[in-house]
């Protein structure tokens, strides 16, 4: 048997902690002794206090450790819900970071205010392209909604090319339009340039389009694509300031995607009129 202050020391916990555990139930001593009222525990003990501490950190209130616990959950399935508890909370954190670098964004944007160097836009006619690409709905035009739909076409789009031997012959060609359904909803066509006959490529989902020519302001976004708001805002000063009004969603040409996300060269081209 084990005094209170050692069964604490093997649990790495506190003497405190295993007092309020006794005081609602949750882990009684296994005796207590009549004279001292010394609380004495049992090394058997150890796996409940290792089963509640686990379930506690994973965000569980010690009214569902006693639950939990009470229903006599066997390892296996105990293993299971701490793995579906710890696959939520990886969620929640990559969720986090997603969140973290969008403030970013929008911090590095409100700091960039008033800075606007004249020669970052460039005025030019883009001429027509031809492209495959797979084409998807995104809840909206936010990069919490963009992202994940765009990443996944890319990942499907590029194999489904080399199986049809479709090689690409330039950039890839990312573009944006208001989904048919309204209620903010884009349609994300995710495409590289090819040399084929515009239609469908063999069994695939994959087609291939005619881009028309188009009148454009452009400038280059050096970095990921997550941080790409500093550079929009650039684009939409250079507009309002020239006397320019935007007709459509940027055209994002992949210009080079190393590995490093940091390292990517992405242009922009905005389909505009004369305001």
């Amino acid at each position: 048997m084990f005094t209170i202050g050692d069964f604490a020391r093997y649990g790495r916990v506190s003497p405190r902690m295993l007092r309020h555990y006794d005081a609602i139930g949750l882990l009684t001593p296994d005796r207590t002794d009549p004279a001292t009222g010394y609380r004495l525990y049992g090394a058997a003990q150890l796996a409940r206090l290792n089963r509640i501490i686990a379930l506690k950190d994973l965000g569980f209130t010690l009214q569902q450790v006693g639950a939990v616990l009470d229903e006599r959950v066997g390892p296996e399935e105990l293993r299971g819900m701490l793995r579906l508890r710890r696959a939520e909370l990886a969620e929640a954190v990559a969720a986090a970071s997603a969140r973290l670098t969008r403030v970013e964004a929008r911090l590095r944007s409100i700091e960039s205010e008033g800075h606007m160097p004249a020669d970052d836009v460039v005025i030019k006619t883009v001429p027509a392209v031809r492209v495959a690409e797979l084409t998807g709905t995104a809840a909206s035009f936010q990069p919490q909604d963009i992202g994940p739909t765009i990443g996944p076409l890319y990942d499907r789009l590029l194999p489904l090319l080399e199986g049809a031997g479709l090689r690409p012959t330039g950039p890839g060609i990312a573009r944006y339009e208001d989904a048919p359904e309204g209620g903010g909803a884009i349609v994300v066509h995710a495409g590289v340039t090819v040399s084929a006959p515009v239609g469908p490529v063999g069994d695939t989902e994959v087609r291939v389009v005619e881009l028309p020519p188009f009148e454009a302001a452009t400038i280059v976004h050096r970095g990921a694509m997550d941080d790409v708001l500093s550079t929009t805002h650039t684009l939409a000063r250079w507009l309002d300031a020239n006397g320019y009004r935007s007709t459509g969603y940027s055209r994002e040409v992949n210009l080079e995607c190393p590995p490093d996300r940091e390292s990517w060269v992405t242009e922009l081209q905005e389909p505009v009129a004369k305001a």
